[in-house]
């Protein structure tokens, strides 16, 4: 079987193209506004199955190097920092603990579904545990980590491959189901006075900029500058943490550092600040943007050929199970307000995928609907961070339990 792996530099101009035609179709397309579709989901996704296609006639794996897509979500996700203030911190205090909490409820009914449903089906109890959060919270990376145990130790055929089609599946779940339930969930609510007509089209990132002039070079310099000082700032936070044994993803270490910046540099000298600038709200959109676009063209759906029956019925239940819980959960718990529509959309993203996918789903949402900038700072703190941390100890009991 040939295999191609297109460079680095290449890879990172396709998903510019990528994010364009994303954007292109979503003028042209109404029912991609309507439903909240995240542009480069919908581009990303058409890039794969035609790559998908090509593998099945000819047998050719087509690989993307994703070198640069990392650096992309850094500087969103310190973007995110910079927006955020001491006063919006503390008022996301009690949101950000109830969303924690009803996520670590979740997670545990995610994994009794799929014990259940593996059970009930006659598969090991531990492949049900697979498909639930190892894969699906977890991502990817989760999968990947606890596959090769889950075959050593407790004897599960495939558990690295099974983990991985899982999270494939489920990231593209993820990146569709966020806008309906958001969809369904504002036309309950009264919306706020400054909601624009659905058929226009804004900024996703418009609702961290205050009114302004246009760009100027100086400020996009400036933002690039403040951006990349959170990120060195980032690494050294990462660095600190892992030598006294602990550890954060290193985009959360990057948010830190931009929320550290913000709310001391400015209030310690008078200097141009990026925060809430048209210039950030740009860098941002793109930065999400384009990392969206290079995971989801870079997604082989052939591996899902390792998913049989069973197992689609899983993860067919897992999904059913996802959205309801964001409708009549976590949407009850959060305010049921605008706010909590957007939470939603996000919890739609990394209940089955990952926390980038969430921040595109709330961002696909906000290009509609209008700003929701509590949202941003609350789910990328929960989802990128005390997730994983509480994802991993349900995980542990969950096998202590089963074998």
């Amino acid at each position: 079987m040939q295999q191609i792996e297109i460079g680095a530099f290449a890879s990172f101009n396709i998903a510019i193209m990528v994010l364009a035609v994303g954007k292109l179709l979503h003028r042209r397309l109404h029912f991609l506004r309507s439903y909240n579709i995240p542009e480069p989901v919908t581009s990303g996704l058409l890039v794969s199955l035609l790559v998908g296609v090509l593998h099945a006639v000819s047998g050719l794996e087509l690989g993307f190097n994703l070198a640069v897509r990392d650096f992309l979500l850094l500087y969103f996700f310190a973007g995110i920092g910079l927006n955020a203030d001491v006063r919006t911190l503390r008022s996301g205090g009690w949101p950000l603990l109830i969303l924690l909490a009803a996520t670590v409820v979740y997670i545990v009914l995610q994994n009794l579904a799929g014990v259940t449903m593996a059970s009930l089906l006659g598969l090991n109890p531990l492949v049900g545990l697979l498909t639930g959060s190892v894969s699906l919270v977890g991502g990817h990376g989760t999968a990947i980590a606890w596959g090769p145990r889950f075959a050593e130790l407790h004897g599960v055929r495939s558990a690295v491959e099974i983990g991985a089609a899982s999270a494939t599946l489920g990231l593209i779940l993820s990146a569709l189901m966020g806008g309906p339930i958001a969809r369904i969930l504002i036309h309950r609510i009264p919306m706020p006075d400054q909601q624009p007509e659905a058929e226009a089209l804004r900024d996703p990132m418009e609702e961290t900029a205050l009114p302004g002039p246009p760009i100027t070079s100086f400020q996009l310099l400036a933002t690039l500058f403040w951006l990349n000082m959170c990120l060195g700032l980032g690494q050294l936070i990462y660095a600190a943490l892992d030598a006294l044994g602990r550890s954060l993803p290193l985009f959360v270490c990057a948010l830190f550092a931009g929320i550290l910046l913000t709310n001391t540099l400015p209030r310690l000298v008078r200097i141009p600040w990026p925060a809430h600038s048209t210039a950030l709200a740009v860098v941002s959109d793109v930065a999400l943007g384009v990392f969206l676009a290079m995971s989801l063209m870079s997604l082989q759906l052939w591996t899902l050929q390792g998913l049989g029956g069973p197992l689609l019925l899983i993860l067919g239940v897992q999904f059913l199970i996802a959205f309801a819980y964001a409708l009549l959960v976590v949407f009850r718990l959060m305010g049921s307000n605008y706010q909590a529509a957007v939470i939603c959309a996000g919890f739609g993203g990394f209940s089955l995928g990952a926390t980038p996918t969430a921040m595109a789903n709330m961002a696909a949402v906000t290009q509609t609907y209008g700003p929701a900038a509590k949202a941003f700072l609350i789910l990328p703190l929960v989802s990128g961070f005390f997730v994983d941390i509480a994802n991993s100890l349900v995980i542990q009991r969950f096998i202590s339990w089963l074998t």
